[in-house]
């Protein structure tokens, strides 16, 4: 059984779900468009026909989906579908390789798996979308806009409301950085140098996003990546703890890219971006939120989730679906404050409610 604090956020998602009801009349959502990008916290199917190990279109993912192994790396919902529905969109933003005609004009989900800001990220893997390439498929979506809206101007004032989630960077530490056997950045930079180039390219891509009519844009910084099940079998912490170092070295990327956010914001006075305190939302003690097992996958428990294995029946006692994924009972948890803010640490500036209704 869910516990009474899960109860409480689920409680919480459902009463801004209804408390959006103001803005579907005759169907309309809060926003005319989202546009995702991101890795396999986002993914919803973009991996499916690629040459890689990085998919999740096989049971038991998807378990708790309406629609069953969709390409989402959870039991159900990602933090993504949980924004989607709370910004009032009926079904879910289609994934670039499912979406035509129409669809596209109400936002596109280019998200992959195993993707990083840096190319190289994720290649021992197999084929990846990385964020360059998620920005190439984006601009293809843009002239497609235009042709059908009837031209550039109009496509640019779509998707000036639109809203635009970008939540990347894990892979470049998962599966680049501290793998030292395959892939040198380790070598090449500090924990500091690391994370003031990534935040560089990232500038860059983002504002490219900007240039192709991005106006409304929420960042999500990355999570306790040291507490995942996988990083806790490949370095062996003390029982009940984290990998300090990784999650160290992840809160110098969170702290420069809050900073990045001031400084977009101050470059780009035509628009907003906002900073998703991910990490902080996903601190303090989980058991104290309901969640009995944090240590361990409900498939898999800390070595990957096999097509067609037998999952936990108690999903929402768990916070990892797999080795590193979080189950829908954690994404609900992290897009409801996403979207609404808890505390004023959840989110800087503003939150995503706040930033659709600009």
């Amino acid at each position: 059984m869910a516990s009474t604090h899960q109860k409480i956020w689920w409680s919480v998602f459902l009463t801004l779900l209804l408390s959006n009801c103001q803005h579907e009349v005759d169907g309309a959502s809060q926003v005319p468009c989202y546009f995702i990008f991101g890795d396999s916290l986002s993914d919803s199917g973009n991996n499916n026909l690629l040459v890689t190990k990085a998919k999740a279109n096989f049971k038991p993912y998807g378990i708790d989906f309406p629609q069953g192994p969709t390409g989402r790396f959870t039991n159900g919902r990602t933090i993504v579908d949980f924004i989607s529905e709370l910004l009032g969109f009926h079904g879910f933003i289609p994934s670039f390789v499912t979406a035509t005609g129409k669809d596209i004009l109400q936002g596109v989900n280019y998200a992959s798996g195993a993707a990083g800001i840096r190319d190289e990220t994720g290649q021992h893997l197999g084929d990846r979308i990385t964020l360059t390439r998620q920005l190439i498929n984006y601009q293809l979506t843009v002239a497609q806009i235009a042709t059908l809206l009837g031209g550039a101007a109009a496509a640019a004032d779509q998707l000036s409301k639109c809203v635009f989630t970008v939540g990347i960077g894990s892979n470049d530490y998962i599966n680049n950085y501290f793998l030292p056997n395959l892939y040198p950045t380790s070598k090449e930079f500090t924990p500091e140098q690391y994370a003031t180039a990534l935040i560089a390219q990232y500038s860059l891509q983002l504002q490219t996003l900007h240039k192709f009519g991005a106006r409304k844009v929420a960042l999500f910084g990355l999570g306790l990546i040291g507490c995942a099940p996988a990083e806790l079998a490949a370095f062996s912490p003390p029982k009940g703890t984290c990998v300090n170092n990784i999650n160290s070295a992840v809160q110098l990327f969170n702290d420069k890219l809050k900073s990045l956010v001031n400084d977009l914001n101050t470059k780009f006075t035509d628009s907003k971006f906002t900073y998703i305190n991910i990490f902080g939302i996903g601190s303090g003690d989980p058991k104290a939120a309901g969640f009995k097992v944090t240590d361990s996958g409900c498939c898999g428990g800390r070595t990957g989730c096999a097509a067609s294995a037998t999952p936990c029946s108690n999903r929402r006692e768990f916070v990892f679906f797999d080795e590193f994924h979080p189950t829908e009972a954690v994404n609900v948890n992290l897009a409801a404050r996403a979207y609404k803010s808890s505390t004023p640490s959840d989110v800087s500036p503003i939150d995503i409610n706040t930033l659709a209704n600009l």
